[in-house]
This record gives C-alpha cells, sequence and structure tokens, in this order.
C-alpha cells in the first residue's frame, strides 16, 4: 500500500480554471475580461485566487450588512411586521435584551425572566455571544447599544466569513477558485448576520482544510469545538466513518474521534459540572421545540389543519435521518468508485436538515462551503440558490402576513407552503446531482483533472480494501485512482477486484 506521504497531492499541481471548464464561469468571467487566456501567467499577480476570493466574500458580507439597513435604523425597534417587509430580521440585537446580555447575566449560570430560563445555544455560541456583549460599548439607550451589539457580532462573523472563503478556497488545491461559490452566493451574504451560526460553519470548514491536509487530530479538535458551537458538524464524522472503513484507514479515523470528543468535552465539562441546568437547556430545547419554518412537516400540519405531537415528529424526524444516513452509507460502499468526502459531507448535512421539524432561513449557511466542495458546478449551485433566495423572501413575507393584524400584508399560508416546497426541491436537486457524480464518477466535475479525492487526506488515492456488490468486482476498463485489494462482503476470504 503507497503511503500517505505518495499519496497525497503535490504542490506544484497546476490549478484548474474554472472559465476553461464551466460555461457559466466563462460567460460570467466577460465582465472582468474573459476567461483565462492559454499563456495567461497565473500567480504572478499579488492577487493570488485566495485573496481574490477573501476579498469577494468580505465585499459580499459587507453587502448583507447594507441590506439590513433599515432594520438598523429603525425596523428593529417600532414594531414587529416592518423588519419582516425590509426582508432585515436578525436574531443577533433581539437576543441581546432578550438573553440577559444587556443585563450583564452569564450565559448558563444566571436564570432568565419569562418562559425561557436558561440560553438555549451551546456553550461555544454562548461564549461566542458573551464575548461580543463584552466588546460591546455600555452607556447610552438600549436601542442603541442593540445596534451596537449587532455591529459588534457582525464584525465578528465577517472574520469568520473570512476564515471560511480561505478554508474553502484552499481544500482543493488545484481549485481554489471554487471558493468563489461561496463568497459569491447570495444566500450567504443574506443569511450571514440572521445568527451566529457562521462560527460553527467557519469551524468546519477549517477542519475539513486539515482532513485534506492529513492531519486528522487537528480535523478531530475543530470538529469537536464546531458542534460545541452548533450540533451538525458532528455528522461529518459518520461518513467518514464509512470512508476510512471502505479505505482501512482506521487509525485515522480513531485519531480524528478521539480529537473531537476531547475538544467537545474540554469545551462542555467545565459548564456541564458548574452550571448544569442551564447546560442541558439546548439540547432539551431542541427536543422540545415545535414544528416550525421551513419543514415539509409545518407544510404537513398546515394542509391539514392538524398539529403532530412533538414526541411523534421526533421520531419520525430520526427515523427518516436514520434511513437517509443508511442509504448514504450504502452509497459510499457500493460506489465504484470511492466517494469524495466532500460528496458524502454534503448528502449527510442536507439529508439533516431536509428532514429535521425545522428549517431556519440560516441553515443554508451549513451547506453552502459543502456544496461548494462538493459540487463546484455553477448552474447546479445557481440553481439551488435561486431558490434559497425565494425561500429567504418568502419566510419574511409570510411573517409579515401573520403580523400586519388585518391589513394582511406579506404572503398567505399557501404561498408560503409553495415557497417551503421550493427551497427543499432545491436542495434535494443539488442532492440528485451529487449522487449521480458518485455513481458516474466519470461525471464529477473534480475528477476530470485526474484528481481522486482532494480533500480526502489520507483517503486520497488510497486503494480500497473493503467494498460491497458490483463494486467487488469493476469491469476491467474501469478507472480507478489506484488499484488495490478489496474485501467483497460475504466470501469466504479477501477477493481482489
Amino acid at each position: 500500500m503507497p503511503s500517505p506521504e505518495k499519496t497525497m497531492p503535490q504542490h506544484d499541481e497546476p490549478q484548474v480554471s474554472p472559465t476553461q471548464r464551466d460555461e457559466i464561469a466563462a460567460a460570467g468571467s466577460e465582465l472582468i475580461g474573459g476567461p483565462l487566456g492559454r499563456w495567461a501567467r497565473v500567480g504572478a499577480s499579488r492577487l493570488t485566487p485566495v485573496r481574490v476570493v477573501v476579498l469577494v466574500a468580505i465585499g459580499m458580507f459587507a453587502l448583507g450588512m447594507v441590506q439590513k439597513i433599515p432594520c438598523y435604523d429603525w425596523a428593529w425597534f417600532r414594531g414587529t411586521s416592518s423588519q419582516y417587509t425590509h426582508a432585515c430580521y436578525s436574531d443577533i440585537p433581539h437576543l441581546f435584551l432578550g438573553r440577559g446580555f444587556a443585563d450583564g447575566l452569564v450565559p448558563y449560570f444566571d436564570r432568565l425572566d419569562g418562559d425561557m430560563e436558561y440560553l438555549e445555544y451551546p456553550v461555544l455560541t454562548g461564549l461566542f455571544m458573551q464575548v461580543a456583549a463584552w466588546l460591546t460599548p455600555s452607556g447610552g439607550s438600549v436601542q442603541h447599544r442593540e445596534q451596537l451589539y449587532w455591529m459588534v457580532n457582525a464584525g465578528m462573523l465577517m472574520i469568520c466569513a473570512a476564515i471560511i472563503a480561505v478554508c474553502v478556497a484552499r481544500t482543493h488545491r488545484r481549485r481554489p477558485w471554487d471558493g468563489l461559490l461561496v463568497a459569491l452566493a447570495p444566500a450567504f451574504a443574506l443569511t450571514a448576520t440572521i445568527n451566529w451560526d457562521l462560527l460553527a460553519v467557519a469551524l468546519t470548514a477549517a477542519a475539513m482544510l486539515m482532513w485534506s491536509r492529513g492531519r486528522a487530530l487537528a480535523f478531530g479538535i475543530l470538529i469537536g469545538l464546531a458542534t460545541a458551537a452548533k450540533l451538525y458538524p458532528l455528522l461529518l464524522l459518520g461518513p467518514l466513518l464509512v470512508l476510512c472503513w471502505r479505505a482501512g484507514r482506521y487509525r485515522e479515523y480513531g485519531t480524528a474521534f478521539l480529537g473531537a470528543a476531547g475538544a467537545w468535552l474540554a469545551v462542555n465539562l467545565p459548564v456541564m459540572l458548574l452550571a448544569p441546568e442551564g447546560w442541558k437547556k439546548f439540547y432539551t430545547f431542541s427536543q422540545e421545540r415545535q414544528v416550525d419554518f421551513g419543514s415539509f412537516w409545518l407544510i404537513i400540519t398546515q394542509r391539514t389543519g392538524e398539529s403532530i405531537e412533538v414526541g411523534t415528529v421526533n421520531t419520525y424526524a430520526t427515523a427518516l435521518m436514520l434511513l437517509a444516513c443508511a442509504g448514504i452509507a450504502g452509497l459510499a460502499l457500493t460506489a465504484p468508485r470511492r466517494p469524495r468526502f466532500a460528496q458524502l459531507a454534503f448528502l449527510v448535512v442536507a439529508a439533516f436538515v431536509l428532514t429535521n421539524k425545522v428549517y431556519s432561513p440560516q441553515y443554508v449557511l451549513w451547506l453552502i462551503p459543502l456544496a461548494a466542495l462538493a459540487r463546484p458546478r455553477w448552474r447546479d449551485f445557481l440553481i439551488w440558490q435561486a431558490c434559497e433566495v425565494v425561500y429567504f423572501l418568502g419566510i419574511w413575507m409570510y411573517l409579515a402576513y401573520t403580523t400586519s393584524g388585518d391589513k394582511h400584508q406579506g404572503l398567505p399560508p399557501e404561498g408560503y407552503q409553495l415557497a417551503i416546497a421550493l427551497h427543499l426541491l432545491g436542495t434535494l436537486y443539488l442532492c440528485a446531482v451529487v449522487v449521480r457524480d458518485v455513481l458516474m464518477p466519470e461525471r464529477d466535475v473534480v475528477r476530470q483533472d485526474g484528481s481522486d479525492d482532494p480533500s480526502g487526506g489520507v483517503l486520497d488515492r488510497a486503494p480500497d480494501v473493503f467494498v460491497l456488490g458490483g463494486a467487488a468486482h469493476p469491469p476491467r476498463h474501469a478507472a480507478h485512482a489506484v488499484e488495490g485489494p478489496r474485501v467483497e462482503w460475504g466470501t469466504t476470504g479477501p477477493a481482489a477486484g
């Protein structure tokens, strides 16, 4: 078996130009002079691809902040419907007062007034919120402090956005320009400052970068920290287990798993021991939360006019998620060529948001970096983003309809249900093309230049040691990155592929 050092991509590999391989990218490049020429000196300018991607990401983030100006100036503070009709709602200023930061309360330790007894966010996100509160100048009216709190958080989240852009651009060494998919994603700019999700997204993107460099322990630590900020990064350990199983990379997976568990415990254990009631609020809130915005469960309840018990929804959603994970695992073990890590990571997170009882508009942030790595094709990415932008507008217009009293200004329930269906179908569409790439690896745009799994780290160009079904006996003409021994399920001994 070749050593990891020999199977890792080389630093001097030529970069792939999307304008030469993607018709949408080529057409869009006409705005800045057209596609890259044959004799262009790549890297001759100080504006390297990574720097360009970061600058574009910061610029788009700033545009997203500009889009929130009506709310920043007045709509957050004058009634409820205005922040919806202007589509500029954010949780951040409201929770500054509503979760006790304005009063100096300590998250998880101090009780809150009202029904929400403690802060309902994971520990690392709570720390992020608290640091922003410390950085917010005191004095002045509550409204002014809420504005400053949002601005401080926006600055911190902009740093997270820049980190995400750098990590995505550098994960696939030969395809740094794929980071523009993240930087230019309209849903990214629109939803970046709704909540604090970018912290977990940045840590997850950094973890993906570390794994692509073969640093299993760093990957695990970052995934553990990301899980301490939001629950979804934990899901990435599932597809990674299946891929390491297929490639026989058990030691690396064990290192990553232990690193994740250790990092998560290091962050959570102090709060868990010193403030157990406050610590568990996030987990009890997640279990007790009713069917909410953006999910197909909401369509069912609104169309039938009947509510569904929380326990029933939790059971069915969990069952659907487990079925989806089983299908993804089966896909990974039976595919003619081992899927790329980014492909399975995208599929499992998408399955989670699709089956969940809530699909908030900012959850699209979880998927955008993974989508850019899994399917870096502008046409498919923009189709999906168009669906998400429609939903972004749809949810605020629906909330405007429900909060505008007898005026009913906005989108009625039937229109909102259509918006939900559209953004679910957009996500399903992107899942479908990723699955097609897995089943037909010759159509995978990342592999068309001869790459195997640029985000796979030790999995990149590693031979298979365990596969199922037809993948155990590929045709002689099948293209594999590296031929190696395969174990077929149900045989009495190893069967060479």
